[in-house]
């Protein structure tokens, strides 16, 4: 699940991988401290900040994929460099892009509570976003719906791929 801060990716990935019995790896808790301080502090992350990151997340998609697990990853992957370190040469992982405008997803960034990532980085996400390209094969999905159809919607696209049954 990709897409920029508050476009709700842990959400949808925890409710589709409930539904599919998959697990969930949930990007923002492999960011390194300094990354998080950053961010909490109203800077934008680098592309050499996000390296360490993305690896890691690599990592744990390739532990996911060797132990035989299926998994969700809800991680911004807001740049086409980035999705080709998290996918790369995984012909089994599948992008699925959560899509919004920044008028509703800064209102639901606004809403939330608890997040280290502050309203004030969403300009700088959505400068940093590249939308996944037809080459990328993305499942697209608005996210102006609730999550339950937000849910649906991703699992019916799931089954149309042949992904799951």
């Amino acid at each position: 699940m990709m897409g920029v801060s508050g476009s709700g990716k842990t959400t949808i990935a925890r409710g589709v991988a409930e539904r599919l019995g998959w697990d969930v790896i949930e990007g923002d808790s492999l960011h390194p401290p300094a990354n998080i301080a950053k961010m909490k502090a109203g800077t934008p992350l680098t592309d050499a900040d996000r390296l360490p990151w993305l690896e890691a997340i690599a990592r744990a998609i390739d532990a996911a994929r060797a132990s035989g697990r299926s998994a969700l990853v809800a991680c911004s992957a807001l740049k086409r460099s980035y999705r080709a370190i998290l996918i790369g040469d995984r012909a089994d992982v599948v992008l699925v892009y959560l899509q919004g405008s920044h008028a509703l997803i800064a209102a639901r960034i606004a809403a939330r509570k608890g997040h280290f990532m502050p309203p004030a980085l969403l300009d700088s996400q959505f400068a940093d976003l590249e939308e996944p390209g037809p080459d990328e094969h993305p499942i697209v999905l608005s996210v102006a719906p609730g999550p339950e159809a937000i849910v649906a919607a991703a699992l019916e696209a799931l089954r149309g791929q042949g992904i799951i049954a």
